[in-house]
């Protein structure tokens, strides 16, 4: 009887169960962390010459497909690691398509080093009969890269360059010798190039594929730092379980010395190494070398170490001579955007410039003259993608209509302009080699990325991808209302910025808040694309945002997409207006009625982990708490390059340098959780650990969290699910009780 009673209790409460509405399941930290909510994408997308097609890495990373830019449909294998005969390849890391499309390098075994440079085994896989064959057995190799007539690849290998030669049985010859590492570095770039130039590769073929030029990086009087290496885990480095090592390499901070660069040439047939007599200041930089479509023309973009002068030299790779075509100036600083991806292989080239204000599109011809400004306006030229086979109409992304917003459009040398994309959001492209065709991928502040293929003229052929799956996986698990909004500081300066709050808000109630920035120069973290928030999509944002928080991220000025006025009006003291900006954030969030003024916390990472602290040291004490994950604590501390573009040197501005956490950390008000990674090669760990020491000797009591091994990314085995359990654990602490 007692059993009867039980079951018809139990099914009342089935059916009261069943009465309730729907109750969306929380996503876990796991989910985050390990990438479950992450957006399909389309993998590894490179245009094939005939101007019809591209290649694609399959989605279980076993094949190179060719797809049809009408279609998107496969019509051709390249490569299928089941067929492969020669060598066991059981996953595609990355390729290279030789220009004659007879060969591809096959990357496998990929074991990163900085931001952009990793060593690898690469495989020269022979399309017609299906061989693959090393390309080298003298070590694993770096950036390797074809030969225009396909017959030729260079690589590097522990800082020098060689050369295999198909067409010899793969003979391979070591081009040069004195390359030693933390001395003399051939071909690639040392580690501030790399990180704040953004490449890897720093060696070219000649359009005849005769002669290679390369940079040659003269380190040896830069000066060394070292981080310690500990047994750690996930990997373990078993080397050092009972005595530590170190990692020592050449980085130049602010002020010191750089490495000394210089440009030479191989003639391949005749042997003969040259020095190019390229006009260099004694501590001026050499960004970008790219051969021209003229045999004899050389391209070689130099900078000044104040990086307000970039000069281009056309440079005979025979004679050495070298004559200046075009020289790009501004009164503060000539961002990266405008020499990083430049085509100089026809007889004209476009040139990104905020020589008006804004960024925008010049055209001139190989030999520097100025055929005319493609566009302007009050807005930015954020992408140029190329111009189609006539050279007379070009193809770029810009954010005309607002900052938050990004679309594709063309121009014609005339000035005539078409907004091809269609979707309200954020859209780039990929454009085909005769850009008749691209792959459009949007997204919104909603929506996950949408990849489509379309024609030049904007008419949509096929949806590749849409992620449906995703978009209805997020819908059941986490909802959270997402609002783009401004507002006015008290010095009337318009920010904007989103919020997320929690799906059953009511105005009624007053909810703690939790600030997200970056803030660098030229950063944006506000638009209206999926991309939004820490993690993407806003998913930790909307899983707190369930747990009771309002999070809000707010762009202030020194931030992109609003003109050169706005993003540069924080040169020469970093970090001033940026921090002041955020104060302003939270005390106008304190000013609406469903906030808790008394429990504002603000966070970031990198230079967000810096104008946290510089905001917690403003003087105002608006808020609660802060999270500084790998800051900045003194720009002295960092490197060279980044520094002085916005800041000079320590020795020229030693008042701006000052503006920094160490020199206000007596000024902090609220708490602090302060984390680091131990082998972090960017931002090292010299900083947090020099400001704890201030902080110690202050008697401010703060909250601190180091991880063994890790760099400026702090992730590997369990390390990232743990880094985010410790700031939501202390951020519950401080703002949900």
């Amino acid at each position: 009887m007692k059993n009867i009673h039980i079951l018809k209790a139990f099914a009342a409460l089935l059916l009261l169960f069943a009465a309730l509405p729907a109750i969306a399941q929380q996503i876990s930290l796991k989910d985050i962390t390990d990438y479950r909510f992450y957006h399909r994408s389309i993998r590894d997308v490179n245009p094939m010459p005939d101007g019809e097609s591209y290649s694609r890495t399959s989605d279980d990373g076993r094949k190179i497909e060719r797809c049809s830019f009408k279609t998107g449909e496969v019509v051709e294998v390249l490569f299928d690691a089941a067929e492969v005969r020669g060598a066991t390849i059981r996953t595609v890391e990355g390729y290279i398509m030789s220009p004659n499309l007879q060969n591809i390098l096959i990357e496998t075994n990929r074991n990163p080093i900085y931001r952009h440079s990793a060593t690898s085994t690469y495989y020269i896989y022979n399309v017609k009969n299906k061989t693959v064959v090393p390309l080298s057995n003298g070590g694993a190799q770096e950036c390797p890269k074809f030969s225009p007539d396909g017959n030729q690849i260079a690589f590097v290998r522990n800082n020098n360059i060689f050369l295999v030669k198909l067409l010899f049985n793969n003979a391979e010859s070591q081009i040069t010798k004195d390359g030693e590492f933390n001395k003399v570095i051939n071909g690639k770039p040392d580690w501030v190039y790399e990180e704040e130039f953004s490449f890897n590769c720093a060696f070219d073929f000649s359009a005849d594929s005769e002669m290679l030029a390369w940079i040659r990086f003269d380190e040896s009087h830069v000066k060394t730092f070292a981080f310690p290496w500990y047994k750690g885990a996930r990997p373990a480095k078993s080397e050092y379980a009972l005595y530590p090592g170190s990692y020592e390499y050449k980085y130049p901070k602010a002020g010191e010395d750089n490495s000394k660069v210089s440009v030479l040439t191989y003639d391949i047939k005749s042997r003969v190494t040259r020095t190019m007599q390229v006009p260099l200041d004694a501590d001026g930089y050499i960004p970008r070398i790219q051969f021209t479509g003229d045999r004899d023309k050389l391209m070689v973009l130099t900078l000044n170490r104040h990086q307000d002068r970039l000069d281009f030299y056309a440079v005979n790779p025979r004679s050495t001579n070298a004559q200046l075509v075009l020289r790009e100036e501004n009164k503060k600083y000539i961002d990266e955007g405008a020499y990083a991806d430049i085509d100089f292989s026809r007889d004209q080239f476009v040139l990104l410039s905020e020589r008006d204000g804004y960024q925008h599109m010049y055209l001139y011809t190989i030999g520097g003259q100025l055929v005319r400004q493609l566009t302007a306006g009050q807005y930015e030229v954020t992408a140029f993608y190329g111009a189609d086979a006539t050279g007379k109409v070009f193809y770029y992304a810009s954010n005309e209509g607002s900052p938050l917003e990004q679309y594709v459009y063309k121009v014609d040398v005339s000035g005539k302009k078409t907004k091809l994309s269609g979707e309200k959001g954020f859209n780039s492209a990929i454009f085909s080699k005769d850009c008749q065709y691209y792959l459009n991928t949007y997204s919104n502040i909603t929506t996950p990325p949408v990849y489509s293929l379309c024609t030049n003229a904007g008419k949509q052929m096929k949806v590749l991808e849409d992620n449906a799956e995703l978009r209805a996986k997020c819908n059941s698990t986490l909802k959270g209302n997402v609002e783009i909004f401004s507002f006015n500081t008290a010095d009337n300066v318009q920010l904007n910025g989103w919020m997320v709050k929690p799906n059953n808000f009511d105005a009624s109630k007053k909810y703690p808040v939790l600030m997200y920035q970056y803030s660098g120069p030229g950063s944006q973290q506000v638009h209206n694309s999926y991309s939004n928030g820490f993690a993407g999509g806003l998913l930790w944002e909307k899983r707190l945002a369930e747990k009771g928080y309002i999070v809000v991220c707010v762009d202030g000025r020194g931030t992109g997409g609003r003109g050169s006025e706005f993003k540069k009006c924080t040169y020469l003291k970093l970090g001033d207006l940026e921090s002041h900006d955020q104060v302003e954030t939270a005390i106008y969030l304190s000013s609406l009625p469903y906030v808790d003024k008394t429990k504002i916390a603000i966070w970031g990472w990198s230079f967000g982990g810096f104008n946290t602290l510089m905001s917690l040291c403003e003087g105002r004490g608006v808020f609660n708490c802060g999270v500084a994950v790998a800051p900045v604590t003194d720009w002295r501390f960092y490197d060279s390059v980044y520094t002085e573009r916005f800041m000079r040197t320590p020795q020229e501005n030693p008042s701006g340098y000052d503006c920094s956490p160490l020199h206000r950390y007596q000024n902090i008000k609220g708490d602090l959780l302060l984390i680091h990674g131990l082998a972090d090669d960017n931002v090292h760990f010299q900083n947090s650990a020099e400001l704890a020491e201030a902080f110690v000797q202050n008697d401010y009591q703060f909250d601190m969290q180091t991880y063994t091994n890790r760099n400026h990314s702090i992730y590997g085995g369990n390390t990232r699910y743990h880094l985010m359990t410790r700031i939501e654990n202390y951020l519950d602490s401080h703002l949900l009780k």
